[in-house]
């Protein structure tokens, strides 16, 4: 089974946890532990920020900026399912992943500001906001919409106090996407891409349950590509 435990107390390190069964649903035989384990809270943000917030669309230029992370990598895959022309973010080592997941597009941000090369997207996913919010408004086509679900935590405070109000002022739309609220529905679906082989978890590192604090520390450091994830025991279940 996979699932969220947050209503059920946070803490999530442990060999056995007590949870209501809506808090989570059954992996499938073809899915490791390990896979299942990285999907909820990443998928979840990925799935509300682009469908919920982003009102994703078959057709669209979507951005997602930080494509190579946890939530980012989900995000490629998703935007793709719903048909978007994907272009993806991230570090120059990271480029090829990004474009193995399903990115149309891939841009190094060590060589390019995306806000200042003139092109414009429908809908920009932010999972690694680090610039002003009017520098992403110049990256909007005309009625697009930018929605911040990560980065450093003033550009997200930023995003959700001062998006509203600038989009008072035209038909651009910016904010903050908030913090993702895991149900079961969303749970299903996102089980349902897994099946059909349509979101494909991005494992970097496994630890054991011995060397949390070394996980936490690789994690902190922000090269992971993808989820970092921790085994419970020897045979790999998570």
């Amino acid at each position: 089974m996979f699932g969220d435990i947050c209503e059920y107390g946070l803490g999530g390190f442990a060999e056995y946890v007590c949870a209501g069964e809506d808090a989570l649903v059954l992996k499938t035989a073809t899915t490791t532990f390990e896979e299942a384990a990285s999907l909820p809270m990443a998928g979840v943000s990925a799935l509300q920020g682009l469908r919920d917030k982003g009102r994703i669309r078959p057709g669209q230029k979507v951005l997602i900026n930080g494509a190579s992370g946890g939530v980012g990598t989900f995000a490629v895959q998703i935007a793709k399912n719903y048909g978007a022309n994907v272009t993806g973010v991230c570090s120059t080592s990271k480029m090829d992943m990004v474009l193995s997941i399903g990115a149309d597009h891939v841009i190094d941000y060590t060589q390019e500001d995306f806000t200042k090369s003139g092109e414009q997207y429908d809908l920009i996913l932010d999972v690694a906001a680090y610039r002003s919010i009017l520098n992403y408004k110049r990256a909007l086509s005309p009625k697009g919409i930018y929605v911040c679900t990560g980065g450093s935590m003033g550009k997200w405070v930023q995003a959700m106090l001062l998006g509203p109000l600038i989009s008072l002022r035209g038909s651009k739309k910016l904010g903050s996407g908030g913090v993702a609220q895991p149900n079961h529905e969303d749970f299903l679906y996102l089980k349902e891409l897994l099946e059909a082989g349509k979101v494909i978890p991005v494992i970097d590192r496994r630890y054991p349950l011995s060397e949390i604090v070394e996980a936490l520390r690789y994690l902190e450091e922000g090269q992971a590509r993808g989820k970092v994830v921790i085994s419970i025991d020897d045979s790999g279940e998570t």
